[in-house]
């Protein structure tokens, strides 16, 4: 039974998958945290289909992928507050706009090249073929992101929940604004190797909102997150060897469930704070 239970930690490719799906998590747990806070749930969509384009023509170029997909990422988030600086459109009209544009250029360029990388493994990734190459790329990316989200929390927390406030005080707000968006777009490189465009849209929402569901402090809720991102990504990874699934939508679906159960204690709670004010 023991040997059973163990058996996924003894081949090479789920101990890569394990060690890779920690790396991304981690930072796409704390990003989380700041965009549910600041209704900024659809810019990560934006960001990550807008990668697509970014990821053809450096193959075409034969540069790194990673690169001309955070080069895509940056060109959408930029060009989303530029038109909504701009223009009378609200901004999620602009998001959906430039995000569905750049992710139909991508489609097109790529249906135009010859390519030995597999349209599904760039949509949902491949984290079982990922090398310590990937590894130790995810690796540096996500050391930068929790670095610079550790040293500024703060400022960045007070930009998500009063632009005024920070700008009154004296922050760069313009600088947090676009280097938060840096943040984003690096994280969202680092996890395309292993689980796509399409399901990292899952991992920067789901261990924030669950979180959000079950605390009130943010502190709290960044440890929640993270701790809800590095559980549903181990054990994806674990449970999807003996169900014979792909690793990154288990995860997704275990982050899913998560979130229902998160919404029913909340819900729980709040009647019971309810009965107990009556």
């Amino acid at each position: 039974m023991t040997e059973t239970l163990l058996m996924p930690f003894l081949f090479p490719f789920m101990q890569q998958a394990f060690i890779i799906a920690l790396l991304i998590a981690a930072p796409m747990a704390l990003l989380s945290c700041f965009l549910v806070l600041k209704g900024w749930s659809l810019m990560g969509d934006a960001v990550s289909h807008a990668v697509l384009p970014g990821v053809v023509l450096a193959y075409m170029a034969g540069i790194p992928l990673a690169i001309g997909a955070f080069a895509a990422g940056m060109v959408c988030a930029l060009s989303t507050g530029y038109l909504k600086e701009n223009s009378r459109i609200k901004e999620d009209t602009v998001m959906g706009i430039v995000f569905s544009g750049m992710f139909g250029l991508g489609i097109v360029l790529y249906t135009k090249i010859q390519s030995d990388v597999h349209l599904d493994h760039i949509l949902f990734g491949d984290i079982l073929g990922v090398s310590w190459g990937d590894i130790l790329q995810t690796g540096i990316i996500a050391a930068v992101s929790l670095a610079a989200i550790g040293i500024y929390r703060r400022d960045l927390l007070l930009h998500a929940f009063d632009p005024q406030h920070a700008r009154a005080i004296g922050l760069p707000v313009r600088l947090l604004h676009y280097g938060l968006l840096t943040i984003l777009s690096l994280t969202i490189v680092g996890a395309l190797k292993a689980v796509g465009i399409i399901l990292a849209i899952a991992m920067l929402i789901a261990p924030g909102a669950i979180a959000f569901l079950l605390t009130d402090r943010f502190e709290r809720m960044m440890m929640v997150s993270l701790a809800v991102a590095l559980l549903t990504s181990f054990f994806g990874v674990y449970l999807s060897f003996f169900l014979d699934s792909a690793p990154a939508p288990t995860i997704v679906l275990l982050m899913s469930l998560t979130f229902v159960a998160a919404f029913f204690v909340s819900r729980f709670r709040m009647r019971r704070r309810q009965m107990q004010a009556g």
